[in-house]
């Protein structure tokens, strides 16, 4: 089984405390590993305005992952973020061409 390249941003609310953060980006973190991916690298972007209220918030606090993973790992970090209350919004983007893979490990070299 390939591993695919991955990025999936993620946005929680502005009110959770830096642990109850830190404890969502761990248990991210965990699904893709547990699920046979490896975490590249995590850009944390902080509090930013909201395009649109969502949940009656106007402001979220985003996150970037990079990993490389198996297609179901990212069927099952899905699934398991729609069910988490402190998760505004999510989106997983895929990495195929040699194009976008190259651009995808730059991005990942350029966080931290």
């Amino acid at each position: 089984m390939s591993l695919r390249h991955y990025e999936t941003m993620f946005i929680t609310k502005p009110t959770l405390s830096d642990e109850e953060k830190e404890k969502i980006l761990e248990s991210i973190k965990n699904v893709i590993t547990q699920n046979g991916g490896e975490v590249v690298a995590v850009d944390n972007i902080g509090v930013r305005q909201l395009a649109y209220p969502i949940k009656k918030f106007e402001r979220g606090h985003y996150y970037i992952i990079y990993f490389k993973a198996p297609a179901n790992a990212v069927l099952e970090l899905e699934r398991q973020m729609r069910y988490n209350e402190d998760l505004l919004r999510f989106m997983s983007v895929k990495y195929e061409t040699k194009k976008d893979i190259k651009r995808f490990e730059e991005m990942a070299k350029n966080v931290q």
